[in-house]
């Protein structure tokens, strides 16, 4: 199954892009999903369809045509579902502690829980085979980069505290329990923890995967692609793939009888904006999309675009549209007795990178984005002696601990 996850600055026209590409791929043949996780919803809007839900479970899948479906997914319901056993203990200790009610449900509200509940509604739909291609459209950047970053930071924190769970619940008697003055977590409430771990671990598994990547969208000016360019290198540091950028409301070319000043104004720019573009990204596709007379709204406006864009490759054909990505990730190379360990990590210089060991961990930073990488079993006893970035890539290098593992 092939995921494309859109995102792009506010404004860029991103739903539209990422509606586009689902309605075209449904009229090649390909079994087509396209959701959205911004609270927005506007995917309806553009689509002209009603995707509010009106199940009790809280989803609305909505055929939109055949070969096309639609979903918006509601927070509440599903939070309801998978957090409640795990609320409902936090509640009683804050309770006990002689926390108000009110304000303990709020400090129980999982953080991020929009962001879950799509991810794990992707998971849903990734494996239940009903479909060739999904299409996400994302929130704008930044709240794109925490959902895409949010399983793996979510799955450090619950890996560290499942085991301390299963201890507090085999050394914990009641008496001590009673003693403490605490409610001790039942298994329901570790049980759930597990199986949140599980399955962040498998939506991690599905954003990793080489048939998933991101297409970025912007518009040919100079804030918005210089937005562009941090989200290119943010994805990168997170290890997520970037296969194509769009660009946006490009206005066609004035004829020789048009001499508008105002408009030649606004081609010259944009001229200089796509050179930009292009020089920036390469050696990504850019495709090229014209500003129209009007908006486009519903399925047929919508397949229109998606015939009119310059340079797009999945307009040809269903083989274009669902080829996998050339995968770029964290990669471990041998160089005699040492180690290098590369993360792709374009358009920054070393400057722009802080890098810091924390015992079996490799916290790297750039600008307000951080990652943190456990470090290979091969890594964990060697010193790091030197880093550097060259060719977009981040470069690590690691030669074993002498007094751990002296040469013979």
């Amino acid at each position: 199954m092939r995921v494309l996850l859109f995102t792009g600055k506010g404004g860029v026209g991103k739903t539209t892009t990422a509606a586009a590409t689902a309605v075209h791929a449904a009229r090649q043949g390909i079994k087509t999903l396209v959701m959205s996780t911004d609270a927005a919803h506007s995917l309806g809007d553009a689509l002209d369809v009603d995707l509010t839900p009106r199940e009790a479970s809280g989803e609305c899948l909505v055929e939109v045509e055949p070969g096309l479906a639609a979903l918006q997914v509601s927070t509440p319901h599903a939070m309801r579902r998978s957090w409640r056993s795990v609320q409902d203990y936090l509640l009683g200790v804050l309770a006990t502690v002689g926390v108000d009610a009110v304000v303990a449900e709020e400090l129980t509200s999982l953080p991020g829980a929009e962001e879950v509940v799509a991810l794990l509604e992707l998971r849903a739909q990734v494996e239940s085979g009903r479909f060739d291609l999904v299409v996400v459209d994302c929130a704008p950047t930044a709240e794109a980069l925490r959902l895409l970053a949010l399983p793996e930071a979510l799955s450090w924190h619950l890996e560290r505290l499942l085991p301390a769970q299963r201890g507090l619940l085999r050394s914990l008697r009641p008496a001590a329990a009673a003693a403490a003055g605490l409610p001790v977590p039942g298994a329901d409430v570790v049980g759930a923890v597990g199986r949140w771990l599980q399955h962040l671990r498998e939506v991690q598994d599905i954003l990793r995967a080489e048939t998933t990547s991101v297409r970025l969208v912007t518009t040919p000016e100079r804030v918005v692609v210089a937005e562009s360019r941090r989200t290119l290198t943010s994805l990168s540091l997170y290890g997520f793939t970037v296969d194509q950028v769009v660009v946006n409301r490009v206005f066609p070319q004035p004829g020789p009888e048009d001499a508008d000043p105002w408009r030649a104004s606004w081609n010259r720019a944009q001229q200089r904006g796509l050179a930009e573009v292009r020089e920036s990204f390469e050696p990504l596709p850019v495709v090229v999309t014209p500003y129209l007379a009007q908006e486009p709204i519903g399925v047929e406006a919508l397949a229109d675009l998606a015939l009119v864009r310059e340079g797009d490759p999945g307009a040809a054909s269903s083989e274009a549209l669902l080829a996998p990505a050339a995968h770029r990730g964290l990669s471990l190379e041998r160089d005699g007795t040492a180690y290098v360990l590369s993360l792709p990590l374009p358009l920054v210089t070393a400057a722009e990178v802080d890098l810091k060991r924390r015992g079996d961990e490799l916290l790297v930073a750039v600008g307000d984005h951080r990652r943190v990488l456990s470090l290979p079993s091969v890594l964990r006893r060697c010193d790091v002696t030197g880093a550097g970035v060259r060719d977009g890539a981040l470069r690590v290098r690691f030669v074993p601990d002498e007094k751990v593992w002296p040469q013979q």
